[in-house]
């Protein structure tokens, strides 16, 4: 007895002990074999920023479906995860859409604050219902607001694979939120202007979100002409450069300026059509136009950092569709077709820009050779097996969309589309005569990148009523598609910490109940679950009174 009661001593006052250690001494375990719950070294350092209160506003609460219970789940782990480095960091779950009353107010209100709903699909025994929710969140830091997507969309996954891929996202998106909403000095970003790139309203979307990250510039190449030294001086100032579908060719001195600018060490994103088609070209061409051949002038500059486009087109099995009308007047119906020269592109790496995004949409895109030199180079996106090549000059009739494909024909995919190039850039003009005499310009420069994209509208928004939409939305098909994510990644990559955008190749895997076993099983659950306890219970109230009538019977 004198041992149990000394035993007992013992526990109580370790625990005691334990206490009071713990409110000196914090921290936390992470046993999970994913390691969920441990912060990368990039979201402490923005968590640490912090000397105000910032404020975290959850829009997912109230009665929700299994998986986004999960998600609000993850959400609230991951947010205590950052309150626990920084005691500023505080959220609270809200339902924006309890009040049944004010339902309608209050979802056109968050929609015009670009806080787009979700319609999801919900089954519960056999009944399906449609439910709207708003997977967002609202980081407030002094006067300042930045949105945070919760939901990641993928083209074709399920509502449980929508949350398994959000989940995976949650760091990334809370660390870039609070990145965002701290940065002091924003980097430089050039326009290029001046060979026929695509007008500011086609780019409004990109480079409206680009502003959140990055002060952004113009800078027209026609002055080149007349102050080559000028114009080289003030594109000096900036930290990349985008060149979005060029129409027009560059001269030998654009070429040369450009060629500096990188040398130097400027970042640059060139999304090129190497092939003249459009769309609108068929439609009113009576259905009929020839794709050609186009010369920007720039193939001897890619070729010296290893790339070379192709004036070709890529026809792949894995399409997105256009929206066709058919009849007159108010007899016309618009109906969505294959397309095969509209690639829909999945990425098939997991390079940080892609990891986990949903298919790109390109359109009348070419394919990119890799060539062997001191350069290195990643492939981020490229067309799937099910791909062919079609050379140009070609007629392109939209007719195809009546003869089925013959599959055979399509042997020759996986063929490079947007491909990254590193290393210490040398000048294309190195050992050669140069077009003009620029002070400050090298032939063996500095540590640099070039991301080259064989589609010029990859960065190109639709328009309704003269007003932008939002880039890799289709308002004909209602289909969303990763543009935008990808472009905006490529650039983070590019321009910042590499470790906030790694953030992205964190795994996560939730797993979710199996819904048919569930339905094929809940019976035989319940019973065990209500029925089993019951009925132990009762034997064991049997057993009971049977050992004691028998212990006291005589």
């Amino acid at each position: 007895m004198k041992k149990i009661f000394i035993h007992t001593a013992i526990a109580i006052l370790a625990l005691v002990v334990i206490n009071l250690l713990g409110n000196y001494v914090y921290t936390r375990f992470d046993l999970t074999e994913d390691r969920r719950f441990t912060l990368s070294d990039a979201s402490l350092n923005v968590a640490n920023i912090f000397e105000k209160p910032v404020i975290v506003d959850v829009l997912l609460d109230g009665k929700l479906p299994p998986e986004f219970a999960k998600l609000r789940t993850e959400t609230r782990q991951i947010l205590e995860e950052f309150a626990s480095e920084n005691s500023n960091v505080k959220f609270n779950f809200v339902n924006p859409i309890e009040d049944a009353s004010q339902s309608e107010n209050v979802m056109a209100e968050l929609q015009s604050l670009g806080l787009t709903p979700a319609q999801i699909t919900v089954e519960d025994n056999g009944k399906v219902s449609q439910e709207i929710l708003f997977p967002w969140a609202l980081v407030n830091y002094e006067n300042k607001t930045v949105k945070v997507p919760l939901l990641k969309n993928k083209l074709g996954s399920s509502s449980e694979e929508r949350v398994n891929n959000s989940v995976q996202q949650l760091e990334y998106a809370f660390t870039d939120a609070f990145s965002k909403i701290t940065i002091k000095e924003k980097k430089q970003i050039a326009v290029i202007k001046g060979n026929g790139e695509l007008d500011d309203i086609y780019l409004a979307d990109f480079l409206t979100t680009l502003r959140e990250y990055y002060n952004i510039g113009a800078i027209t190449l026609d002055s080149v002409e007349t102050n080559p030294q000028g114009t080289f001086d003030q594109l000096k100032n900036y930290d990349l450069a985008l060149i979005a579908k060029p129409t027009q060719a560059f001269s030998d001195k654009e070429k040369y300026v450009m060629d500096q600018f990188m040398v130097n060490g400027g970042k640059s994103v060139w999304l090129i059509d190497q092939v003249t088609m459009e769309l609108d070209s068929l439609l009113n061409e009576q259905g009929k136009a020839i794709a050609l051949p186009r010369n920007l002038n720039l193939t001897d500059l890619f070729f010296r950092y290893g790339v070379r486009l192709n004036p070709d087109l890529v026809n792949d099995l894995y399409f997105t569709q256009i929206v066709l009308a058919t009849g007159d007047g108010n007899n016309s119906q618009y109906n969505p077709v294959p397309w095969y020269y509209n690639p829909m592109v999945f990425p098939k790496t997991d390079h940080p820009i892609v990891n986990n995004l949903e298919a790109m949409r390109f359109q009348f895109a070419g394919s990119i050779d890799t060539l062997a030199n001191e350069y290195q180079k990643e492939v981020l996106l490229s067309s799937s097996p099910l791909s062919k090549l079609e050379g140009t000059p070609k007629e392109i009739d939209l007719d195809i969309i009546n003869r089925p494909p013959k599959k055979d024909d399509y042997n020759n995919g996986n063929k490079p589309m947007a491909v990254l190039v590193s290393g210490k850039f040398n000048s294309a003009y190195k050992n050669r005569i140069k077009p003009l005499q620029l002070k400050g310009a090298l032939d063996e420069g500095k540590e640099s990148e070039l991301l080259l994209i064989s589609d010029g509208d990859l960065i190109k928004n639709q328009l309704r009523n003269g007003r932008p939409l939002e880039l890799g939305y289709d308002k004909w098909t209602n289909n969303y598609f990763g543009n935008k994510e990808f472009l905006l990644n490529s650039i983070n990559y590019m321009l910042d910490d590499k470790g906030l955008i790694n953030i992205r190749s964190k795994k996560v895997t939730i797993p979710f109940l199996d819904q048919k076993k569930v339905a094929d099983q809940k019976t035989m659950w319940q019973v065990l679950n209500i029925g089993l306890p019951v009925v132990l219970i009762v034997l064991f109230g049997l057993l009971f009174n049977y050992l004691r009538k028998r212990k006291y019977a005589s």
